[in-house]
């Protein structure tokens, strides 16, 4: 479902290609300060910082509506949340004003080139989405009458794999469940992962959440049969049934929303 497992660490796709080429970056800025220059050791990490910098002020501008209520989450980078052109403004200017030489402005594009290549080919390779259809059989509800997907609603979808015991399913739910009951059109079903019913309650109850549907997959049946490695696992499904979109671990307010939105359009 677009993630990579590496031992006990999983990664979705987009961060695992921006991890390998961020690695493959700085092993060639490396082997320039060595061969080359030694300032571009110093570059190579003020470049990172300024692209960092601008990529997030980029996004938090975009979606500056959302921030202004929640302004600390500026600092939440692990949610994600990065603006490109900004990002490569930045570089740009790093490689104009940080270095002084033509020559070395010239040498400092083998390592950004080399990083985007790596990147795009690592995304090629694990960001694929499979349009998995919607599992057989029904699942059990917290509220008591089960969930059958052999019945569709004709109406996109999208479901959350979480569990109590996970942090990062514990942060987005109170967004997801705010989101979810602004949006009209889309089915939410919120699939408790490996806990019984009691459990399950309690903590909505504990949280003051309220979810239209929750399903009670004590077995872990979605998580195998859509390929998540990892939780919390957000899946956008298309009226047909089938996967359109996927995205491994917390997601952000603005990556949830344009999730939807696409989803919407294309229905």
């Amino acid at each position: 479902m677009g993630a990579v497992s590496l031992g006990p660490l999983v990664f979705s796709a987009d961060r695992f290609a921006a991890i390998l080429g961020l690695a493959v970056f700085f092993i060639a800025a490396s082997i320039l300060a060595r061969k080359v220059d030694p300032r571009f050791n110093t570059w190579s990490w003020r470049t990172f910082v300024a692209a960092l910098i601008a990529g997030r002020l980029g996004h938090v501008a975009l979606y500056w509506q959302n921030f202004s209520a929640e302004p600390l989450r500026v600092f939440a980078l692990w949610e994600g949340g990065f603006f490109w052109p900004p990002a490569a403004a930045a570089v740009i200017l790093m490689m104009l004003f940080g270095l002084k030489t033509t020559p070395l402005r010239l040498w400092a594009t083998a390592p950004l080139a080399a990083a985007l290549m790596t990147a795009n080919i690592a995304w090629q390779l694990t960001g694929a989405t499979p349009a998995t259809p919607l599992p057989e059989g029904a699942f059990k509800t917290l509220a008591g009458p089960v969930h059958d997907f052999a019945q569709p609603t004709g109406r996109p979808m999208v479901i959350n794999l979480w569990a109590s015991w996970c942090p990062p399913c514990r942060r987005e739910m109170p967004m997801m469940a705010e989101v979810a009951g602004e949006v009209e059109g889309v089915d939410f079903i919120f699939a408790n992962q490996g806990e019984d019913g009691g459990t399950v309650n309690a903590y909505l109850a504990g949280e003051g959440l309220t979810l239209r549907t929750v399903l009670i997959d004590g077995f872990s049946d979605l998580s195998r049969h859509y390929g998540a490695p990892g939780l919390p696992a957000t899946l956008f499904i298309g009226a047909d049934g089938k996967v359109r979109d996927t995205h491994l671990g917390e997601i952000s307010r603005e990556i949830f929303q344009s999730n939807i939105q696409r989803l919407t359009a294309a229905q």
